[in-house]
């Protein structure tokens, strides 16, 4: 799906259904945290308006999608609690360059991988029948959402760099990606 270079296993949906509420708590943070990344990809490059322009987009996206979780887990009588963080994309983020310009490059190209495996994961729970069917119907939603970011991230990328050192670079870290997917554990996690 998209530029990554395995599939979740199946399993994992029977876990993420298992324990819907930390699912939905996990996917919370994530949103938040999509949220406060296109502001911060704001702050880092305000010079590059084709960013700040769908930087603004996403963050409004994203931030309305916490909102949308959020609810749902109150709907439930849960109470969010402290983000635990993402393993994920921590260990992701480790293989992002420290000098400029190619920072920005993998900045914009591990958002795209993160999107797309939020996007794959997102489809895997749209299909479950383990899964609510009011929630698989929202998952089916932020799927094309998810879709849409991964798209905006790539474009990006390509827009201020060589589409055959985007392509490359992608290559390179989708393998790592796919590598770190291979390691984690099954959490009732989007990205677990």
């Amino acid at each position: 799906m998209l530029c990554l270079l395995n599939h979740t296993r199946p399993e994992w949906v029977d876990i993420a259904a298992a324990d819907i509420n930390s699912l939905l708590i996990d996917h919370a943070h994530c949103e938040k945290k999509a949220a406060a990344n296109a502001l911060s990809m704001i702050q880092r490059y305000p010079q590059h308006e084709d960013i700040v322009r769908e930087m603004i987009t996403i963050m409004k996206e994203e931030w309305n999608h916490f909102e949308q979780v959020y609810n749902r887990i109150r709907n439930q009588g849960v109470h969010l609690n402290k983000d635990r963080g993402d393993e994920y994309a921590k260990r992701l983020s480790d293989h992002i360059r420290k000098d400029e310009p190619q920072r920005m490059l993998d900045l914009l190209l591990v958002d795209a991988l993160i999107e797309a495996r939020s996007c794959e994961r997102f489809s895997l729970l749209s299909k479950s029948s383990s899964i609510p069917p009011e929630l698989r119907s929202f998952y089916q939603e932020l799927f094309a959402s998810e879709a849409g970011h991964y798209k905006t991230f790539t474009e990006l990328a390509r827009a201020y760099f060589p589409s055959d050192i985007v392509k490359h670079r992608l290559h390179e870290l989708a393998t790592i990606e796919a590598s770190i997917i291979d390691t984690l554990g099954y959490l009732p996690t989007i990205h677990g």
